[in-house]
């Protein structure tokens, strides 16, 4: 059986702390649908939450790809305007012609 698509999940987030600080909160990994991509990012946000709420170490690498690496307190993020589609690399906006750092 082939693997499903793997999805990106962007939802945006704001300073609880300082006001008009906004930004987005990127998840990745395999999903059936769009839906599910959205359910399973929301999953591990509240696993994470709730283990950094608690004292715990945030769980890492599940089976789905999906993950949180850390949890940043004084964030709100708006799961009602969560996007998701397929994966864009972070550095899609390179293109092939060489370039200085």
């Amino acid at each position: 059986m082939p693997q499903p698509p793997y999805y990106e999940v962007d939802v945006p987030i704001r300073s609880t702390q300082t006001p008009g600080r906004t930004g987005v909160h990127v998840f990745t990994g395999w999903a059936d649908s769009r839906a599910a991509a959205v359910q399973a990012a929301h999953e591990v946000y509240e696993a994470a939450r709730a283990a950094a709420e608690a004292g715990r170490a945030i769980p890492h690498a599940g089976p789905d790809g999906w993950c949180a690496c850390g949890f940043r307190p004084g964030w709100e993020l708006d799961w009602s305007a969560a996007t998701a589609g397929p994966w864009r690399s972070p550095y899609s906006w390179l293109n092939s012609k060489p370039f200085e750092m």
